[in-house]
């Protein structure tokens, strides 16, 4: 535990790295597949087409795709945003699913009882749909949350610092300790984001406090992840 108290100020950079590359995936994650996954919602086409693409883009093996990102913007293979625009990419995958179920989850009685009210469309959106699907898409980004702090470690085997860093030198030198101190943050910074998310949720759905999740919530909740294959 010595090795612990001596390197307090690199776990603290390698955490605080971590955290800077895991949350822009989760926020543009999440924004980009509201609108993808309201127009999923209302277009069987669109639906299949969709989720088509977010489990073919999911089955591509995380290393892979963080290689292959620079090669297609042009920058450098140390660059940290290529694991942010690879991490988006898995969060959309996730992402867009769990925002279709969760639109879909919104009666059409409601929504025709809102227009009928004399709502526009936007009115309707942002005041009727958006917050009725807002428990199933709480569970959505809980998910995503979760799978982008795991993946971020990938980006250690090219060199980008985060926690992962932890696993490759601990391998490298034998030294199971400092590995087995990556891999308890990690679990830890899930825990800890998964917390805040839910805390959050209740400050943002206070109409939801106290209820069982619904159905669809739970599904997103207990659905399997697409093949992540050899990440």
């Amino acid at each position: 535990m010595d090795w612990v108290w001596t390197h307090l100020d690199l776990i603290s950079s390698e955490t605080l790295a971590h955290i800077g590359l895991s949350v822009p995936p989760i926020v543009i994650g999440f924004l980009v597949s509201i609108p993808l996954g309201y127009w999923a919602s209302r277009s069987a086409v669109a639906r299949s087409v969709l989720l088509t693409i977010g489990n073919v883009l999911y089955t591509i093996p995380a290393l892979a795709l963080v290689v292959l990102v620079p090669v297609v913007l042009g920058l450098s293979l140390l660059n940290p945003g290529n694991v942010v625009v690879a991490l988006t990419l898995y969060a959309v995958a996730i992402m867009v699913r769990s925002a279709a179920d969760a639109f879909a989850s919104v009666s059409a009685d409601v929504r025709q009882s809102a227009t009928a009210l004399g709502y526009s469309a936007a009115q309707r959106f942002f005041r009727v749909e958006l917050p009725l699907a807002g428990p199933v898409l709480l569970a959505g980004i809980r998910v995503v949350s979760v799978s982008t702090i795991s993946l971020v470690t990938i980006g250690a085997l090219v060199g980008i610092p985060s926690l992962g860093s932890f696993f490759t030198d601990g391998f490298q030198r034998a030294f199971l300790l400092e590995a087995a101190v990556g891999f308890v943050l990690v679990l830890v910074l899930a825990a800890v984001f998964d917390v805040l998310l839910t805390v959050l949720g209740r400050v943002l759905l206070p109409w939801n406090r106290g209820l069982r999740p619904t159905a669809a919530a739970r599904r997103v909740i207990a659905q399997q992840l697409p093949p992540i294959g050899a990440r």
